[in-house]
């Protein structure tokens, strides 16, 4: 009964995750709204990114399905239903690819996964010699095949540094944005709503992962830090400093400056079973900086309580920090 009752999960996750591509990609009928809500969708399971990425990139990598797809007589009768519209594409798959290995691909495509648990941290070297650090609660999947190096950070937060070259594009797919290298080190955070890229050294390039966006493609050159959310792309710079502080999970600290306690527990309950609560607002509000340890939760909490004179209470596997 579970493996009937999982089967049929995953099933339905295929099936809302292929009614998404369909509208995004053929509806034209995509507005902000749409992106937000797939963007929500995305964040709600990896089991959800994992099978929309899937499909998408299926979609993408074939041309020629592109080229039938707006060639074929029959596509309006076939956007009418989704059973048929999947099973069009599917025979168009099997002619265009040789039809023997599609439906494993679409169940398994040719990547290899790599994940952390919580507060865990992971170097992953891939073939040619770049590195991949994984941060905590991190997910990604790899593929290197022919000319193509691409990766999808489908959760968490990972610091790439990568082997240039040209002959052998490097690309990360993270949400609805594609980061390509152009000889570089950098980090990518995805969060439900928003994603975060630094560069540390070199230089990106910052574009949405398909066709259908308005976001303008931007070159982000090493200090600069862009925020990506559903309707916005901003761009800052920071220092040398202010980035090896933020990449400080790399060697085990979290350091804040003038930070307030909400942001700063938040960031510390990123790694740890040992959760923080602020209870009250206006504790909340208050502004601590330092560096810590990241996997040292009391050390934290006695910290709030010398620098800003509170209390902390010790409920099970929870610290609360109040007046």
């Amino acid at each position: 009964m579970k493996e009937a009752s999982a089967a049929a999960s995953a099933e339905d996750v295929r099936k809302a995750a292929s009614e998404w591509l369909v509208k995004r990609q053929d509806s034209g009928e995509w507005s902000e709204h749409d992106e937000v809500k797939l963007s929500i969708w995305l964040a709600q399971s990896p089991a959800h990114a994992i099978a929309y990425w899937r499909l998408e990139d299926l979609w993408r990598r074939s041309d020629r399905l592109s080229a039938l797809r707006r060639s074929a007589p029959e596509a309006a009768s076939v956007r009418t239903s989704l059973v048929s519209r999947m099973a069009a594409l599917l025979a168009l798959i099997v002619i265009v690819l040789g039809g023997a290995g599609v439906a494993a691909f679409l169940i398994a495509p040719q990547s290899q996964a790599y994940q952390t648990a919580l507060g865990g941290h992971r170097i992953v070297v891939l073939k040619d010699g770049s590195q991949i650090e994984l941060n905590t609660d991190t997910a990604i999947r790899v593929a290197e095949r022919g000319s193509e190096r691409n990766v999808w950070l489908d959760r968490g937060e990972a610091y790439f540094s990568v082997k240039h070259d040209e002959a052998q594009p490097f690309v990360v797919y993270a949400g609805l944005q594609r980061i390509t290298d152009l000889g570089t080190k950098f980090v990518v955070r995805r969060e439900s709503q928003k994603l975060k890229v630094a560069v540390v050294e070199g230089h990106v390039r910052l574009s949405a992962s398909d066709g259908t966006s308005h976001q303008k493609a931007a070159i982000l050159r090493a200090g600069e830090v862009a925020l990506a959310t559903a309707g916005r792309l901003s761009v800052t710079n920071q220092s040398d400093n202010m980035l090896n502080e933020e990449l400080g999970w790399r060697r085990g600290f979290l350091t804040f400056h003038h930070e307030r306690l909400t942001d700063a527990v938040a960031e510390f309950n990123r790694y740890n079973v040992q959760k923080l609560a602020v209870v009250d607002s206006s504790v909340g509000r208050l502004q601590i900086g330092g560096t810590f340890p990241i996997a040292n939760v009391k050390e934290f909490a006695d910290s709030t309580k010398e620098i800003l004179g509170l209390n902390i209470i010790r409920r099970g596997n929870e610290v609360i920090i109040t007046r």
